[in-house]
């Protein structure tokens, strides 16, 4: 292991500290503190609300919303994505739509949704799934655009059917877009989260951080906001790590 290699591992973690420690510092400023509580109250209303199963109420609730929606908006926008990239009359007829609904936030159609779904669960997992589906459906696709045409046209000399070329072609060289546009609809899932839990939740991590907000509970607010940050990290790190052993043969800029 070489020396630049190590320090380049040392980045991280000094980069966490010196966040901290600014983050600490900001606190012990009278007009910021009363809005950014320090670390170690965070810290604190952590361990409270850990003990009191409060936080794991409001986590399960949450990762249930978030993985239900962007698992429906992985599933339909899949199939989706490919179609429009194999036909083209397809992709003439469904790309102005999802262009046009990708430029509208999603907390814009939660009165809609209120209205088609009330405000249990489905609506929640609905605004979810609106968003993170428009995400990774352009991904996709542009990853099926992306196919070298010349993979394509050496099938087709071998004498590949379009049904071979498109599940032995297509498919294996989108994969990497595949995995860019889950890391892309996760991220999406959890950015909605707070505005999917406005539809009348009474648990949930987004649900939390507004009741909190009502009663000037700063460090529940930041607490909350930190936990989710935490959680979408972690998820993102794990898409990594199967991108990592799944398209081991794709060539990548070493850096």
């Amino acid at each position: 292991m070489n020396a630049s290699r190590v320090s380049t591992r040392l980045i991280t973690p000094l980069s966490v500290i010196c966040g901290i420690l600014i983050w600490y510092a900001l606190s012990k400023i009278p007009s910021v503190g009363a809005i950014i509580t320090d670390p170690i109250r965070i810290a604190k209303t952590l361990f409270a609300e850990a003990k009191a199963g409060s936080l794991w109420t409001n986590i399960s609730a949450s990762m249930l919303r978030v993985l239900g929606g962007f698992s429906l908006g992985l599933v339909v926008a899949i199939p989706v994505a490919f179609v429009m990239g194999w036909y083209k009359n397809i992709r003439a007829a469904i790309e102005p739509w999802i262009q046009f609904f990708r430029t509208i936030p999603p907390i814009a159609l939660i009165p809609l949704v209120i209205v088609s779904q009330g405000i249990g669960e489905s609506a929640k997992i609905a605004v979810i799934f609106i968003a993170t589906f428009l995400v990774m459906v352009i991904s996709i696709f542009q990853g099926v655009r992306n196919v070298d045409p010349t993979l394509i046209k050496a099938a087709r000399v071998l004498g590949a059917t379009d049904r071979h070329i498109f599940f032995e072609v297509v498919v294996p060289a989108s994969f990497p877009y595949i995995l860019i546009g889950v890391r892309l609809g996760l991220a999406s899932a959890w950015t909605t989260l707070v505005a999917a839990e406005m539809t009348g939740a009474n648990k949930g991590l987004g649900n939390m951080i507004m009741e909190a907000s009502l009663y000037f509970r700063m460090d529940l607010v930041i607490m909350g906001i930190f936990v989710i940050g935490v959680i979408g990290l972690a998820m993102d790190k794990g898409v990594l790590y199967l991108e990592r052993r799944l398209t081991g043969w794709q060539e990548l800029r070493k850096s």
